[in-house]
Formats: C-alpha cells, structure tokens, sequence
C-alpha cells in the first residue's frame, strides 16, 4: 500500500504519523513544496519576534524523526492530478502514482487586486521566505503599514511590535478582528493596541501603493496615506485547490468532504484548511483554518485511510489570541443563532468583557476578552452541547458565573459547592 500525502503542514504530518502508527509495512511519501523540513506557519509570528529560531518552528524538532519512521519527504509541488487514474504530476514533469491520497494543500494568503502591490517591500507573512524578508525591513522604528487586522493579522501585529516599528493596521472590516469578535469587543480590541502605540484603521480599504525608492506610499479609502518602510498583507486565505482543476474532485470553496474525510473519488481524502466539512453546530460544510482542527482532520483521515471507521463531530471555531497582552477568546457560534437568547458585559476600564449566545438552555457560543479564567470553561460547555437547565438564567443574569455553572452540570452539587468553598 503507497500512501501519499500532498501538503507536510499539521494536518499531513499527524496524519503521516498515524498512518505508520496503523500500518508499519505501507510506503508513505509526505509530499511539501518548500525546501525546508515540516514547520508550523503560525509558529512565524514567533520567529520575527526573536522568540525562537528557524528551527523552532519546525513540527518535529528532531531532525531524524521522519527517517525513523519511514516516512519519505518529498520537496516538490504538486501541478495536476488524476484522480482515474490514481497519478500526480510534479513541477518539471515527473509523475508518481498513489493506492491512497490525502490532499492536505493548506491554504494561501489572498493578494487584493490593489494598484501597487507587487512593489518592492510588500509581503505577505506565511513562508520562512517571507519571514526573512520582513525582519530585513522591520527593523526598530521603520515605518510598517499591515492590511488586515483579523486572527493571523493580529498575530503577525504582536510580532512586528515586539521588533520596535512604527506600525499602522488598516482593516476593511467595522472593527478588529471581524471574524472572530462581536463589535464591542473588536472596538476594545483596537483601543487596547491603540493605547500601545499601534495606529489602527477601520472601515478602511487601501486603495493604492505607491513606490518611489525604497519609499512606500499607502493611500486609504478614508483619504489618508500612510508612508511606509514595509507594507505586510493580511488579508485573509484562500484554499489552494488551483491544481485539481481537471482532476475529478469535488470543490467549492474547498474540496468537499464527508464526516471521514472521504471526496467524491475512493481512495482520496482531504484534511485542514483546503477541506471544506462539516460545521460542528450547524452540519454545512464550511471552511474553518484553524490548528486543532487540522490536525483532529488529518488523524480523522489517517484512520479511515488506513481501513479502519473514524468519524469527525464537525469543526468548531475555536480562536484564541494574546494582542499585545490582552487575551480575547471565542468559540462556537460566537455571533448567535437566529431565535437564540444572549448576553453581553463589558467592562472596558478593566478590559473586561464576556457575550455568551444559547439556543434552549444550551450554550452554543462566547466571546470572552480579559477573563481568562473562563476560556476552558466556555470551550468546554460549547463542545459538550451541556443542557444549563436553570443554570442559563443564572447566566443571563450574570455571565460571570461560566464556571460555577460548569461545575454544577459536570459535577455532583456537593462537590462543586465544595470546589468553590476551597
């Protein structure tokens, strides 16, 4: 049995590991189109912040970890396949076969069609490539601009201060963070990076790029420019399903997938960004690029590769995020469900802020920012679909007691009262 396994980022490498785990004799060929061994994109904020090097953003620090377990890296891009018949063709020509194929591809970041952007000193942020570009500009007080201000914006933001520049963040969006937090607390979000020095933005589309020298101009829909050392887009991914164009594979917005991570053809699987599935509240397929879930995708599909019957409960939302110190969390259903109930308390002198959204007496979302006491709690009542009873009226009351409403339905009375008597 030859497995093949296009895309070497969390999803593929799990699911390489559990492969071999499942069926010590199969060929297994981890296919990656950089010549640098598996790593992790988001581990690059980190990197530009001096926290590690390059080779702490790998996956697998040890660097004979794929040789001993037989796993075979293959540094090629994948142009085309055959699904019929069961073939890939490589850049420059070469083509190998497959008995089973896992398309774990990721995604890429979107490059908006702005008049500009292809000059010198404008990056994306998603390669070891792009990485050292970036540090070779961002040096301490050089004037940054970022476009987009939404999760791994926010990220890549964290590490550009850490490096002392003068930085500016535009965002299309109303506030920071559009997809993952609810109005107030996007606005809390972008007072607090204010409040570091960061300008920030919103409501904001750039219009334009222009260069002269080394010297970047950025003109804003609002009728401000922003002069620039370095502009960084963050604009948001896409999946990269360019090459099954011909190839007899379901897309859409991603390529299609079942609760095993099965496509339309036998044999072949897909797991993490590129993978359109199953939405754990709601059942339609959606694309959802985020790290845990990747990799319990690629496990997923690893299983049902290998003969055996495993089934994924559906991808949650689950984003937390430090900015500049503050910890901002959501999950699930963040935004609420038509007919649902919520509730909302803010208290922003103390960067306080928590929104919670049911359906019935079931917690199916959260947003949280400064409590992070609750994260766990939130996540965990989300995931488990726990039915509040009388707890949800307690909560809407007073959102604040996430925890003791966690203990009193995953616990016995006497011993949760007993837990916050301690």
């Amino acid at each position: 049995m030859k497995h093949v396994i296009i895309g070497n980022g969390p999803a593929g490498v799990v699911a390489a590991e559990t492969l071999r785990k499942l069926d010590p004799d199969a060929a297994i060929d981890l296919v990656g189109d950089e010549p640098s061994p598996p790593y992790s994109r988001m581990a690059i904020p980190y990197l530009l912040a001096g926290g590690i090097d390059e080779a702490g953003t790998r996956l697998r620090k040890d660097p004979a970890h794929f040789d001993r377990l037989g796993i075979r890296l293959v540094h090629s891009r994948v142009e085309a396949l055959d699904a019929a018949a069961k073939r890939l063709r490589f850049a420059g020509g070469t083509q190998g076969g497959y008995d089973r194929l896992l398309i774990a591809t990721g995604s890429h970041p979107v490059r908006p069609p702005i008049p500009g952007i292809d000059a010198p000193g404008v990056h994306t942020c998603w390669t070891l490539d792009d990485a050292r570009s970036i540090a070779a500009r961002a040096v301490r007080g050089a004037r940054v601009v970022q476009i987009g201000a939404g999760f791994i914006g926010c990220i890549v933001l964290e590490a550009l201060a850490a490096r002392g520049v003068d930085l500016t963040v535009v965002e299309m969006g109303d506030r920071m963070v559009p997809r993952m937090m609810t109005g107030k607390a996007g606005g809390m979000i972008r007072k607090w990076c204010e409040s570091k020095g960061v300008k920030v933005h919103t409501g904001a589309a750039v219009e334009s790029i222009a260069s002269s020298g080394a010297a970047l101009a950025v003109k804003l829909s609002t009728g401000a420019t922003a002069p620039a050392d370095l502009v960084i887009l963050a604009a948001g991914v896409q999946p990269n399903i360019g090459f099954l164009a011909g190839s007899g594979i379901a897309t859409a917005r991603g390529v299609l997938v079942d609760e095993r991570m099965r496509t339309d053809v036998a044999g072949v699987h897909a797991a993490g960004d590129v993978a359109e599935a199953a939405d754990f509240a709601t059942g339609e397929r959606t694309l959802n690029a985020i790290q845990p879930n990747a990799v319990e995708q690629g496990r997923i599909a690893a299983l049902n590769m290998a003969g055996r019957e495993a089934r994924s409960a559906g991808a949650l939302a689950i984003n937390v995020l430090d900015t500049l110190g503050l910890v901002s969390a959501s999950f699930g259903q963040w935004q609420g469900a038509p007919g649902g109930e919520s509730v909302e308390l803010a208290d922003e002198g103390a960067w306080h802020y928590l929104s919670l959204q049911f359906q019935d007496d079931v917690l199916i979302g959260a947003t949280s920012i400064g409590h992070t006491e609750h994260i766990g709690v939130l996540h965990g009542l989300v995931r488990a679909h726990t039915r509040l009873g009388a707890w949800k009226e307690r909560l809407l009351r007073n959102p604040a007691l996430a925890m003791d409403a966690w203990l009193a339905s995953s616990q016995p009375e006497a011993l949760w009262r007993g837990a916050r008597a301690r």
